[in-house]
């Protein structure tokens, strides 16, 4: 059936911010308000976020975007969900009040218990049940620690009053007024709790958690009715809620990788560099996770993921933390004053590393300086650190999938850096191709959602939309790459193994 409005509002809930855009019938933007969260580390290794604040930057985004293009609610088919992954929210379903901040998915406060639960014997349940390590990244340790530390949490858990979920469970909760305690596939397969091959809950994973299965959300296809707005809530109409799709997974799907294969990376806070994997699931390279790609049209579609910790966020430390420079644009400028990193290489684990690695307790290091290094050193150490882990991620997902890509699709904020995308495709020597929609992760809900309202009628109508794009080949020669990539594994083997051979996270 086709829709009853005309626009479709794509909510972008982020690690950072929350955006919301209006996009008409031809997905062309027409307008866009975005709003910051703080972020909050009450401890070396923590992480959190204020849902409540999250939830008012919605509702502020989705109404300055309307007033700001002078759209009626009532003209809006479908209201579309992206966010982050794997950030965890347990909140009180009779005050619709969070017990506890979110906890994010870089947090790190968790690896411990992850430790333990390793110790007793439970990864290979973990891993093969969902896909994932067993690793503080995901969302069940963030869940079991906030009821086991949240005030007053064991009596409202007691009285059945607690609900669990990833930040999407928790914003349509509160956009439907607590009609709606859902989630979709791919935010499922980021909990541990979630067997991605009977895709139900898995009551074993949540008796291992801790985490009793009846606080979380019900299922659904990406495409499926989520639920809808109330007519007398702050928006004033009633309107439907679907496309609902975790960041990345949005990303691969805005970027129409729809065949077996064909792999995305989008750099954004943390890397995820995805590949489509079709109708089945893969067998399981070491450092790699498996998760469902996307729930469509009745069936899902699987994904194998190499998850980088930080990239685009050691930037925002560069600027924030140690003010090497104030905007972008200075960024840029400084990085014409130097042609190479002249040994200078920058291991960004500030919340653990990712792939291929898997090292949650390892610490950032930056290497190889002397005397005459200076800032723009140190920002070109940190900006081609993004693309050697790329690099590393793509060589684990070529080696598990036994495909080798021909190009690579890239997204996010930092895929606009021009230097960035060249030295990406220098290191990979592969095509990497940018695409010219920006905001992909918003724009795979977008397709979603307008695909299930009947806006769009297939993935044909897609490709009229996503046609613009940057190519960026391969120009640097084998010598010099060699040298880049041996100087970066050097830095890399350098921080995680002291002279005895340990690993820090083992001493």
């Amino acid at each position: 059936m086709a829709a009853m409005g005309k626009y479709i509002v794509a909510i972008d809930q982020s690690t950072s911010g929350t955006k919301a855009l209006l996009v008409n019938s031809d997905g062309a933007v027409l307008g866009r308000s975005s709003a910051e969260h703080k972020q909050y580390y009450p401890e070396p290794g923590w992480v959190e976020h204020d849902p409540i604040a999250i939830f008012e930057n919605v509702k502020e985004c989705v109404l300055g975007v309307l007033e700001q293009t002078g759209t009626a609610a009532k003209e809006i088919a479908v209201l579309t969900l992206t966010n982050q992954r794997e950030t965890a929210v347990i909140w009180d379903r009779i005050t619709g009040l969070p017990v506890y901040n979110a906890i994010v998915w870089q947090c790190q406060r968790t690896a411990g218990a992850c430790d333990s639960l390793r110790s007793d014997g439970h990864e290979s349940a973990v891993r093969d049940k969902t896909g994932l390590m067993l690793d503080p990244y995901f969302s069940a340790s963030k869940w079991k620690w906030i009821l086991d530390h949240a005030e007053g949490v064991s009596e409202k858990l007691a009285e059945g009053r607690l609900l669990a979920g990833n930040m999407d469970s928790w914003l349509i909760w509160k956009l439907t007024e607590g009609k709606a305690h859902v989630t979709d596939y791919t935010n499922a397969s980021r909990t541990s709790l979630f067997n991605i091959h009977t895709l139900g809950w898995d009551e074993e994973l949540c008796r291992i958690f801790g985490v009793p299965s009846f606080m979380l959300p019900v299922v659904k296809y990406s495409d499926e009715k989520f639920g809808y707005t109330e007519k007398n809530s702050w928006l004033g109409a009633t309107i439907p809620i679907s496309g609902v799709i975790g960041d990345s997974q949005a990303a691969l799907f805005g970027n129409l990788c729809l065949e077996e294969g064909m792999a995305k990376a989008t750099y954004g806070t943390g890397t995820s560099v995805l590949m489509n994997i079709g109708s089945q699931p893969a067998a399981l390279g070491s450092g790699l996770v498996q998760t469902i790609a996307w729930g469509r049209e009745q069936s899902v579609t699987y994904a194998l993921e190499a998850v980088i910790r930080t990239s685009g966020d050691s930037l925002k430390w560069l600027r924030e933390n140690l003010e090497l420079f104030d905007t972008f644009e200075e960024m840029d400028q400084l990085l014409t004053q130097v042609p190479s990193n002249q040994g200078v290489y920058l291991v960004p684990a500030f919340v653990g590393l990712g792939a291929p690695y898997w090292q949650p307790n390892a610490r950032a290091s930056i290497s190889g300086m002397n005397r005459g290094t200076g800032k723009a050193h140190i920002i070109r150490a940190a900006l081609e650190s993004i693309a050697y882990q790329v690099h590393d991620a793509v060589e684990l997902l070529q080696t598990a999938s036994e495909i080798t890509l021909e190009e690579l699709r890239a997204d996010g904020g930092a895929a606009e850096n021009t230097l960035l995308m060249q030295f990406q495709a220098d290191i990979l020597r592969k095509k990497v191709v940018r695409t010219g929609v920006a905001e992909l992760s918003a724009m795979g809900s977008v397709f979603m959602g307008g695909l299930a309202v009947g806006i769009w009628s297939s993935a044909e109508d897609l490709k009229k939309i996503v046609q613009s794009s940057v190519t960026y080949t391969p120009q640097m020669n084998d010598s010099e790459r060699s040298a880049c990539l041996e100087g970066w594994r050097k830095a890399v083997s350098a921080l995680l193994f002291q002279d005895d051979g340990l690993p820090r996270s083992k001493k």
